[in-house]
């Protein structure tokens, strides 16, 4: 099935900043949800994306990015529950983030480098995902996704403001320059 991409929704829209509904109905419908949001997040030169970065309230995200051995994984997670190393097994990665609807700035955030996501995928057959690298990062920042989470809510209050004059200026830049094309 062949999606259609949809507009990104961008931070401070209430969508994004509230905990997403559980995935109750595995029928045509999510289907041709998840085919738009991957034609979504391929438009929008992603690796991952999750419903509510279109609009939609509900638990599920898709990615298509490396592990750390530079392996593509790509998938559908619906109804995500994500486990994380213990602390004795933890280490973080403090690599450089980015968001598809922050789009722009980016900032570093610390995430254990290793993340396994449990959920089900489209017909509700159970999943399992085992993520390294950006992969993990990439499970970790979808399923704060459908708890309302941003990454720039992950950051000190210094970075977050500097992430979002960032986007400010980059959003007017946009703007002026649309209005002198027209």
């Amino acid at each position: 099935m062949t999606g259609q991409a949809r507009p990104i929704t961008l931070v401070g829209t209430p969508v994004l900043h509230q905990p997403c509904r559980p995935v109750e109905e595995f029928d045509a419908a999510l289907a041709e949800l998840v085919a738009d949001m991957f034609a979504s997040m391929y438009e929008a030169d992603g690796v991952g994306l999750a419903a509510n970065q279109i609009g939609v309230d509900l638990r599920v995200f898709v990615y298509d990015c490396p592990d750390e051995d530079g392996v593509h994984q790509k998938g559908v997670v619906v109804n995500p529950t994500l486990e994380l190393p213990d602390l004795d097994h933890r280490h973080l990665d403090d690599s450089e983030e980015g968001c598809l609807s922050v789009p722009g700035p980016h900032a570093s955030v610390a995430r254990p480098d290793q993340a396994t996501c449990h959920g089900f995928d489209t017909t509700g057959a159970p999943v399992t995902v085992v993520g390294t690298g950006l992969l993990a990062r990439c499970l970790q920042h979808e399923t704060d996704h459908l708890n309302g989470k941003l990454y720039i809510d992950r950051i000190s209050k210094r970075a977050r403001k500097r992430v979002l004059k960032e986007l400010e200026e980059l959003m007017a830049e946009a703007a002026a320059s649309a209005s002198s094309e027209s």
